[in-house]
C-alpha cells in the first residue's frame, strides 16, 4: 500500500526495500533480491559500492553546497574527464536525465532563434522516452505519458524509430527543423536496437541539413552498452549534443548535457542554470563512478556479461511460444513477448529477482555491471523459467 502522505503517481507499491549491498537489495522482512534492474539502469556498480560511498562520505565532510556562482573543483574535474572521454567540448550539469534533455532542447531552440525561426522544430521518434518535464514528455513518444497535460509545447515532429527515409521526407517538407533528438537504443520503448548504420546516416543527414544530432544516452551511457557512450559503437561518430544521467552517479542524482562545436557555444551567462546541478557531492560520486568503471574494466565486462546473458536466454527460450524476439546490447536486454506480461514482475519478485516489464510486453533486464558469472546465469535461468511457465499457462 502506498503511503497516503505521498502523491499517488507511482501507484500501489507493495515492496519496501531498506538496504542494498553489491548486486542485492533487502526488503523490510530481511528477504534478499538479486537486482536485475539496478534501479532502472542507475546502480551500474551495484549498491553502495565502496568507492562511491567513500567519495560521498569524504565530500559530505568537506563541502556539500555553495552555488554555481562560484568555481567548484569537483565539478571542473568531472567536466574535464567527461569531455576527454566523450570527444565533446563542454558540459552543463543538472540533477536528472529529464533536465539534461531539457538543456539539449533549449540548445536546439536557441539555435533556431538565432536563425530567426518563429517555431524551430526538433525531430523525435515514436516509442522514445526523454523524461517527464513538459518539454521532454512532449518529445517522448508515448501518448500515455502526455495524457492530461495539454497544452503541450509545440516544435516537435515525430517519425518512426529507425526510419531514416521518414526523416528525409520531413527535411523536404520543413525548412525550420534544427535538430534530431534520438536514443541510440530505446530503453523504455522496449530495448529497441536500430540498424547499425542508423546513427551514421543521421549524422550525415544532420551535416547536410545543418541540424544538431542530439543523442539521449540517459540510459545507455556509463558503460552499460559495452562502451562508455553507446554512440562510440560507431567509429568516428560524434553527436553535437549528448545527454546522460542514471548510471553517472550510481544513485546520487546527477545529469549532464555535453555539447560540441556550435552547440557548445550557445549557452552564455544567464541563459541557463541550476541551483543544485553539478554540486560537489554529486560530482565526487560521478568521479568515483568513472574511475571505478575504468579501473575495474567494467565497461568491457558489460560486453561479456551481456553476451553471456543473451546467449543463455536464447538457448533456454528457443522455441518457446509467445516469445517474439530476444535482443540486447551490452547489459541492455529485452525479451519481447506477443502479449502483455506485466505479471512477470511479481512472479520474479516471489523468486527473489527484481526485473521490469516495459512497453507492456517486453521483459527488460538492466543488471549491474558487477555481476558474477554465477549471478548472470541465475538471472538467465530464473527469467527463462518464468517466461516458459507464463507461456505454458497462456497456451
Amino acid at each position: 500500500m502506498a503511503n497516503p502522505a505521498l502523491m499517488q503517481n507511482y501507484g500501489n507499491r507493495t515492496l519496501t526495500l531498506v538496504r542494498g549491498e553489491g548486486n542485492y537489495v533487502w526488503d523490510d522482512a530481511d528477504r534478499r533480491y538479486l537486482d536485475a534492474l539496478s534501479g532502472i539502469a542507475v546502480c551500474g556498480l551495484g549498491h553502495c559500492h565502496p568507492a562511491v560511498t567513500a567519495a560521498i562520505q569524504d565530500q559530505a565532510s568537506t563541502l556539500l553546497h555553495t552555488s554555481n556562482l562560484y568555481n567548484l573543483l569537483p565539478q571542473e574535474k568531472l567536466a574535464e574527464q567527461l569531455v576527454a572521454l566523450s570527444g565533446m567540448d563542454n558540459v552543463f550539469f543538472s540533477n536528472s536525465g529529464a533536465e539534461a534533455n531539457e538543456a539539449a532542447i533549449k540548445l536546439a531552440r536557441k539555435l533556431g532563434n538565432e536563425r530567426g525561426l518563429a517555431c524551430p522544430k526538433i525531430i523525435v521518434t515514436e516509442g522514445a522516452f526523454h523524461g517527464r518535464t513538459l518539454a521532454t514528455l512532449t518529445a517522448t513518444g508515448n501518448p500515455k505519458v502526455q495524457q492530461g497535460f495539454a497544452p503541450l509545447p509545440e516544435g516537435f515532429l515525430r517519425v518512426p524509430y529507425n526510419d531514416v527515409k521518414a526523416i528525409e521526407k520531413l527535411a523536404a517538407e520543413h525548412s525550420d527543423i534544427v535538430a534530431i533528438l534520438v536514443e541510440p537504443v530505446q530503453g523504455e520503448g522496449g530495448i529497441r536496437i536500430p540498424d547499425a548504420d542508423y546513427l551514421p546516416r543521421l549524422r550525415t543527414l544532420c551535416d547536410q541539413q545543418d541540424w544538431f544530432l542530439m543523442l539521449d544516452e540517459i540510459q545507455t551511457a556509463n558503460g552499460r552498452s559495452g562502451k562508455l557512450f553507446a554512440y562510440q559503437h560507431c567509429p568516428g561518430l560524434l553527436p553535437d549534443v549528448v545527454t546522460t544521467a542514471k548510471g553517472l552517479g550510481n544513485g546520487v542524482p546527477i545529469g549532464a548535457c555535453l555539447a560540441r562545436g556550435k552547440a557548445a557555444q550557445l549557452f552564455t551567462a544567464g541563459t541557463h542554470g541550476s541551483t543544485f546541478g553539478g554540486n560537489p557531492l554529486a560530482c565526487r560520486a560521478a568521479l568515483a563512478v568513472l574511475e571505478t568503471l575504468q579501473g575495474e574494466q567494467l565497461i568491457e565486462r558489460a560486453t561479456e556479461l551481456g553476451s553471456q546473458l543473451l546467449d543463455q536466454l536464447q538457448r533456454e527460450l528457443a522455441g518457446c511460444p509467445h516469445v517474439k524476439e530476444i535482443r540486447g546490447l551490452g547489459l541492455l536486454i529485452g525479451i519481447e513477448l506477443d502479449r502483455p506480461c506485466g505479471d512477470l514482475v511479481e512472479l520474479a519478485r516471489n523468486q527473489g529477482l527484481l526485473i521490469n516489464v516495459t512497453a507492456g510486453n517486453v521483459v527488460r533486464l538492466l543488471p549491474p555491471l558487477t555481476l558474477t558469472d554465477a549471478e548472470c546465469q541465475q538471472i538467465a535461468t530464473g527469467v527463462a523459467g518464468l517466461i516458459r511457465d507464463f507461456a505454458q499457462q497462456a497456451a
